[in-house]
């Protein structure tokens, strides 16, 4: 029996088996609502208690509602529901740019605090000039950073945004309050000394400065006012912590952005965990120098031996630690086939929480001592869910690409299949956005909806994912598009050869960059898609420069600006725009009305180009929507009208049925 037959004959068996002995269903649309999330778990000091959130999406409004729990670390009692809402703050937290954070001892706050602008009298102007100014309903600006995805426009100009002071004062109290840093900064990252004279903070001393971008150097300010600069060399540093016995100040540094164009890098450079001494007796230790991936939210142990982290690994994100020392090894904590969020450390450094999910089920909270050991699961959220519906399983792919580089993917197989059909199956191809992020294990209610509905789902992990290294992760620099297009092709090509899919009917989609990715695949392999759907993608990258909120990826990653002659001939290079020629693909655009990140003349031009051509096209524009296209009401309307389009162009017609597309958008 070959390969083919073997696996069609293994999943048929499980649809049997699942349908008649289990009575389970597929995932529904109307599930969507049914998915509960856990978010923003806090560990008790003592380690005993976890407390969290429970969101639940409600339809009648479109909102989400928050719940509140608590349930013990050793799994002792199920969840307990509390009434009050959960509590801000956490180190160095803060909203609207302010900061405000607890000294160790609990006797003293720094905060933050907004300098006084001068105040400057508008000149007088006659009645007549009043009245024709207070009848413009337009927007007048004349600053760089106009605009961001997701905020009012104009957004405020960010160069004249005040100073910010640093206040100490004590707990309790608004009186005896005294500023120890008063300078034309913006100081964020606060940290507390052991010693509680000392404190650690970043400020850019050039954020007024809009021709240049952001780099944040360390800082330390004395109670008693005494500021000092520690760096001044163009990177930009965050992450800050001291050690427990006040030796150490660790911090995450990576390249600014300024160095990278300036230099005219082919990468983007390491994020890296230091660790100085905070007499100045040695020079600073990269801890991570020969560790090829990122870490983020460090944090010391007690004893100031070690500092854990989390960072992605492949398609997984786990706890990792390092020494304090010159040369240590990094060591991977938790392991496993997953993706661990919102953890949290009790403060003896015995007891670990966190959520863990896969692809099959959405996540629920964990404990497990500090090594990873004695796992055990405290929450069955979605178990009222899993009991009834059938969620089809997950296989993680290797594959090689055109030039022999190694990609991570994972195939999710489709949902009731026919005991008796003998036919292929269709493949829906998705590709991440970022490019610079990566997809692994969580569920995806989108995925599993087509799933779902009788389709083979394709994730690829291509070059500029994280979680890979840094060659991998900088290895499309200059060309977007080219390599990662051929990983993900070659990952077609594979599960084509090993699985039950019909090659004529293959779809691709993605958002942000995943849209960039479908429509840049469909111009450069117009014979390999029978459908794709393209959300917020680029087409145009000339256009984009000038007209998206971040252009900072043109100036490094295509080298330059429209008007240096090689960066724009590689912006038209790699647009798709440019091959729009090419594409007999039908496909439906999805663009969010708003969207600043990716303007939506980008998907209207690609649009266009398709309908002028003859080739069939769609677009839905989601009203006053940015580029994320929020709200429960987008996600189901969107995700009905996508299988639409599947169902459309990669069912057979005798199986195309209109239950599940739910008609056209409206």
């Amino acid at each position: 029996m070959t390969r083919r037959a073997q696996l069609l004959t293994a999943i048929c068996a499980l649809a049997v088996a699942t349908l008649n002995g289990q009575a389970k269903r597929p995932l529904a649309i109307e599930d969507y609502y049914r998915v509960l999330t856990i978010t923003n778990p806090q560990i008790s000091p003592d380690g005993k208690i976890v407390r969290f959130s429970v969101q639940t999406r409600v339809e009648a409004d479109n909102s989400t509602m928050t719940e509140v729990f608590t349930v013990p670390t050793d799994a002792s009692a199920p969840p307990a529901k509390v009434a009050d809402a959960p509590s801000g703050g956490g180190r160095g937290g803060g909203r609207g740019g302010l900061v405000r954070v607890t000294s160790p001892d609990g006797l003293w706050i720094l905060r933050t605090q907004e300098k006084p602008l001068p105040v400057v009298q508008p000149a007088p102007v006659s009645a007549f000039e009043k009245r024709h100014q207070e009848r413009f309903k337009g927007a007048i600006f004349d600053w760089k950073d106009f605009q961001r995805d997701g905020a009012p426009f104009p957004v405020p100009n960010p160069t004249t945004q005040p100073a910010l002071q640093i206040v100490l004062q004590p707990a309790g109290s608004e009186t005896g309050a005294k500023t120890i840093v008063d300078m034309d900064l913006r100081p964020s990252n606060l940290a507390w000394h052991p010693g509680q004279e000392v404190i650690a903070f970043t400020a850019d001393v050039d954020f007024r400065n809009e021709l240049k971008y952001d780099h944040a150097d360390l800082w330390t300010a004395t109670t008693d006012g005494k500021v000092t600069r520690l760096t001044n060399d163009g990177g930009v540093y965050s992450d800050l912590g001291f050690s427990p016995d006040g030796k150490y100040l660790s911090y995450a540094r990576t390249l600014g952005t300024d160095l990278v164009i300036q230099q005219k890098l082919n990468h983007g450079g390491p994020r890296d965990l230091y660790v100085r001494a905070v007499d100045g007796t040695s020079a600073p230790i990269n801890l991570t120098a020969s560790w090829d991936l990122e870490p983020t939210n460090a944090r010391w142990s007690p004893d100031s031996e070690y500092v854990y982290f989390t960072a992605e690994t492949g398609g997984e994100i786990h706890l990792f630690r390092v020494a304090a020392a010159a040369g240590a090894k990094v060591e991977q904590i938790t392991h496993g086939p997953r993706r661990l969020t919102g953890l949290s450390i009790d403060q003896a450094f015995r007891t670990i929480v966190y959520v863990a999910g896969t692809h099959d089920a959405p996540g629920d909270l964990y404990a497990a001592d500090i090594d990873g050991s004695h796992e055990r699961r405290l929450t069955y959220v979605n178990q009222h869910l899993l009991d009834e519906v059938a969620i089809p399983r997950t296989e993680r792919l290797q594959w090689r690409s055109k030039d022999g580089t190694p990609i991570e993917g994972w195939l999710t197989f489709p949902a009731n299949v026919d005991p008796s059909s003998k036919g292929s199956y269709p493949l829906i191809v998705f590709s991440h956005g970022g490019p610079h992020a990566a997809t692994g294990y969580a569920f995806d209610f989108k995925k599993q909806y087509f799933a779902a509905n009788g389709y083979f789902v394709l994730d690829t992990n291509f070059r500029s994912s994280t979680g890979y290294g840094e060659a991998f992760k900088w290895a499309t620099w200059g060309a977007w598009g080219d390599k990662d297009g051929q990983d993900v092709i070659g990952g077609i090509d594979y599960v084509l050869k090993k699985y039950p899919i019909d090659p004529k009917r293959v779809g691709h989609t993605g958002h942000s960059y995943g849209g960039f990715m479908t429509n840049w695949l469909i111009t450069q392999y117009p014979d390999r898609f029978a459908a794709a759907i393209t959300g917020a993608g680029i087409a145009n990258w000339m256009s984009d420069y000038g007209t998206a909120d971040i252009y900072r990826t043109k100036e490094t990653e295509f080298f330059g600006t429209p008007w240096d002659a090689d960066a724009r001939d590689r912006m038209i290079r790699q647009s798709p725009l440019t091959y729009a020629g090419n594409v007999k693909t039908p496909t439906l655009f999805v663009h969010g009305e708003v969207d600043q990140r990716v303007p939506y003349e980008e998907g209207e031009q690609m649009y266009f180009a398709l309908k002028r051509r003859g080739v069939p096209a769609k677009m839905i524009r989601y009203a006053d929507q940015p580029h994320g296209i929020a709200g429960h009401w987008n996600n189901v309307h969107r995700m009905i009208n996508e299988l639409a389009w599947w169902e459309q162009y990669l069912k057979p017609s005798t199986t195309r049925t209109s239950s599940h597309a739910g008609g056209p958008a409206r």
